[in-house]
């Protein structure tokens, strides 16, 4: 007969919050020991290579981040030379991204899933889980109060 954990829900709940944040540290470390680029840098760059052209509002859109968070990473991977930029064809205000062949081979050697763990197993979940999840960590945030914009800022970054 297995174990009964006698310890408060609240402590079995913090164990879990742990688990989760050890297993997204742990495949960032990964990717960057592997990479050699941080986990917020990867993600950018498999969806630049997987949508050639994509220009840096888009890019933000499809991260979930602030358009400045995007134009700092796209920044840093212009100059690792992993992405390269050229004029819009549409607009001449905004650039197209794409990645070069340098960004290519470490697309190919790097851990996935690119976009970390944690996005990772929550596409995983049906829309039921996600709704009770969804809710239940609103009440969470609410006793938190985190800053306002924390929620735009890349796991990877934290």
């Amino acid at each position: 007969m297995p174990a009964i954990d006698s310890t408060e829900p609240s402590v079995r709940v913090l164990r879990q919050f742990r688990i989760l944040f050890n297993a997204v540290r742990t495949h960032f470390r990964e990717v960057e020991r592997t990479a050699g680029i941080g986990g917020a840098q990867l993600w950018a760059l498999s969806v630049i290579g997987q949508r050639p052209g994509i220009g840096v509002s888009e890019l933000a859109r499809a991260l979930d981040i602030h358009q400045t968070t995007a134009s700092n990473l796209v920044k840093a991977l212009v100059e690792q030379a992993l992405i390269a930029t050229q004029p819009s064809e549409t607009d001449r205000r905004a650039v197209a991204l794409s990645v070069t062949l340098q960004g290519k081979r470490i697309l190919k050697s790097a851990p996935t899933p690119f976009s970390g763990v944690l996005p990772a197993a929550l596409q995983k979940m049906t829309p039921k889980q996600l709704a009770r999840l969804e809710k239940d960590l609103g009440a969470l945030i609410v006793e938190v109060a985190p800053k306002a914009n924390a929620a735009r800022t890349p796991l990877a970054d934290l």
